[in-house]
């Protein structure tokens, strides 16, 4: 039977590509936004601000200095996840993460999906097609995609396996089976997959096995606690493999953004360092907006390594903030060992 041997988990914000120097441009987009998620409530910007005044005084942690330091220690993390990865040298890598609309559309949008077909596409960066975004946002795009496009191997008989055990265990879990196509041709995968084998892998791909979750739109968002249902059958579907294949599983995004609600991340990392799924059953799905609903991507690995006997290790948690209204990005790292 395949056994899974390490679980990872790593936020992929734009704040990890761009140079803290740049982070004030990230906030000129937060000042011009209609509304921000927070708490389960709609704010303009300058809600926000009076809204948490005297909750922390934002300006000591938007300064150079302070930016310069959050970067760096994001970094290391990033490098040391990439490291790790190099270490257990998996066979196979499942990797959960979230589509925002790079594949799925209103026309349909599943909860929960498994590819497996023979392989994923990262489409080439295509500078043409950017020049008339923000100078930020092309620097972002440029290190996501590769020069060209790429395609990355996946292995077609564990993601219809996985499939296959999850419907056994009455998971109404999406196939997919082809890379999708618009007009313009094949569509390459979502960021939360490109940046992790862009930056973790350093282009280095292992076979994949792509778990896409619906964190991002309702109607039909997955539930905080069904995530880690669905992680766990996951888990239990890929030791049943008959396979001797070594299995990593990663979950990337997350945490809370884009305003940063430090203690909201701190009993949901609590929660999951100690298996709590009470708690995590109990959190409103309502705080699960917005970016900060990627952190349902970490739920789902949570519950495949739960049975596992590995435990959970937060490996850094920076709280990355770019404006006085405390809007930014937390990243978070860790590995289950």
């Amino acid at each position: 039977m395949a056994e899974i041997v390490r679980g990872f988990a790593s936020s992929h914000g734009p704040l990890l590509i761009l140079p803290p120097e740049s982070w004030p441009l990230r906030a000129d987009f937060d000042r011009n936004k209609e509304y921000h998620d927070f708490r389960g409530r709609k704010y303009n910007f300058e809600e926000l601000v009076a809204l948490r005044k005297g909750e922390q005084d934002f300006d000591k942690v938007i300064t150079p200095e302070a930016r310069a330091d959050h970067f760096q220690r994001c970094q290391t993390q990033l490098d040391a996840l990439g490291d790790m990865m190099l270490e257990v040298d998996p066979d196979i890598l499942v990797v959960v993460g979230d589509d925002q609309h790079e594949w799925f559309h209103n026309d349909v949008q599943p909860a929960f999906t498994v590819f497996c077909g023979d392989a994923i596409l990262n489409s080439g960066y295509d500078a043409e097609k950017e020049k008339n975004k923000h100078p930020s946002i092309q620097l972002v795009e440029s290190q996501r995609h590769t020069p060209v496009d790429t395609y990355y191997d996946c292995v077609p008989e564990l993601g219809r396996h996985i499939i296959e055990q999850l419907v056994e265990e009455e998971f109404d879990v999406a196939s997919s089976s082809a890379i999708p196509k618009n007009a313009e041709g094949l569509i390459g995968i979502g960021h939360a997959f490109s940046f992790i084998y862009r930056r973790i892998l350093r282009d280095k791909p292992i076979p994949l096995v792509p778990v896409l979750i619906n964190t991002f739109y309702p109607p039909n968002q997955a539930m905080p606690g069904r995530c880690v249902e669905f992680g766990q059958a996951l888990g239990r579907a890929v030791k049943s493999w008959g396979s001797e294949k070594r299995v990593a599983i990663l979950g990337s995004g997350g945490l809370s953004h884009f305003v940063i609600d430090e203690t909201w991340d701190r009993r949901l990392i609590d929660a999951m360092v100690r298996n709590d799924f009470d708690t995590i059953r109990d959190e409103p799905n309502e705080m699960f907006r917005s970016g900060t609903s990627e952190t349902k991507n970490w739920l789902v690995t949570l519950g495949a390594m739960s049975e596992t006997g590995m435990k959970m290790e937060m490996l850094d948690y920076v709280p990355c903030y770019r404006s006085e209204a405390g809007t930014g990005n937390a990243m978070g790292f860790a590995t289950w060992r």
